[in-house]
């Protein structure tokens, strides 16, 4: 349904295993494979590195010492980095050196194996931290969703727009971001009671999901008012989703209220070029534009094109 990267119980998990020592991957290749996970082994630090950021795994195991980049630099690297900064790091290391323990603890890792490996004890260390990376995952999924509409929360938009902006500023994709708002929403919530209008929320935030991409991240911005980021798509493309989205909800019969419509505004605000302007910019303008549709009359959409400054203003159905 949504984007994040949820847990897969269908799916092994991936374990990451950088160590420059060719006997060792034999060795944990064949001895975890009862282990229903899938492992792939980089020879150096380096390699480890660049390929966790590439494909995060759901464990790293970690030798320490390594030609380009040892273990202690590769673990500050990747807790540094917010795409494998959460990742559990179990260290390999041939040193029952306290010090080095110390250190590993320090910078982030979860446990410390020394070699030789006890195989019985390392199969039950590689478990409990996966079943701490699952248990992570999890909380976080929990902490993105908002409860009652099941998109994406404020918290999560704030978050994701700053860094598709900054994206899209990069490499001068095509942007769009969507303001979307319930009208005259409050006289639902007066006249047919609070279920009826969480019923509505929840109604249009399936509407959403439904005509949404899997690359969008649909979110409920606030209140009865909700935002799309829509990245990889000019305004015009943004615009069709969003009246897609639009005729659907004036079409929906509520079963709280059937003879009462529910329709919705909207504000775009995008670009199909090069980006300009600020990513707070961005929410302003898409936010003035929904109340521009507000005050034309409802059920409209009101869109700028920052690409040529031109605004569309479409007429209610």
């Amino acid at each position: 349904m949504l984007n994040a990267q949820a847990p897969n119980p269908g799916s092994a998990p991936m374990v990451l295993l950088i160590d420059d020592s060719k006997f060792v991957h034999r060795l944990l290749s064949t001895r975890l494979r009862s282990e229903s996970i899938q492992i792939h082994g980089e020879y150096d630090g380096q390699a480890g590195f660049d390929y966790a950021i590439k494909n995060p795994p759901a464990l790293i195991m970690l030798d320490l010492d390594m030609p380009v980049m040892d273990g202690f630099e590769t673990l500050r690297k990747l807790k540094d980095h917010p795409d494998t900064k959460d990742i559990p790091v179990i260290i390999l290391s041939g040193k029952n050196s306290p010090q080095d323990k110390v250190t590993a603890f320090e910078l982030g890792a979860v446990d410390f194996v020394t070699k030789p490996f006890e195989l019985t004890e390392l199969r039950a260390r590689v478990r409990v931290s996966l079943q701490l990376h699952t248990a992570l995952q999890v909380l976080a999924q929990k902490a993105m969703i908002d409860g009652l509409s099941m998109l994406y929360n404020r918290a999560l938009f704030d978050q994701r727009w700053v860094e598709e902006f900054e994206r899209g500023l990069r490499h001068k994709h095509p942007l769009s971001l969507v303001m979307l708002d319930i009208d005259k929403f409050k006289q639902i919530n007066d006249n047919y009671g609070h279920p009826a209008g969480d019923a509505v929320i929840t109604g249009i935030a399936k509407i959403i999901l439904a005509e949404v991409r899997k690359m969008d991240i649909p979110c409920r911005y606030g209140g009865e008012e909700f935002a799309i980021i829509l990245p990889d798509t000019a305004p015009s493309d943004a615009y069709k989703i969003c009246e897609r989205i639009r005729t659907q909800c004036e079409n929906t019969i509520w079963p709280n209220h059937p003879g009462r419509a529910v329709t919705i505004s909207i504000g775009i605000a995008g670009t199909s070029g090069e980006i300009c302007d600020s990513a707070e910019e961005w929410v302003r303008k898409a936010d003035q534009n929904l109340y521009a549709a507000k005050a034309g009359g409802n059920n409209r959409i009101h869109l700028t094109d920052f690409t040529d400054g031109t605004n569309t203003f479409s007429q209610a159905g």
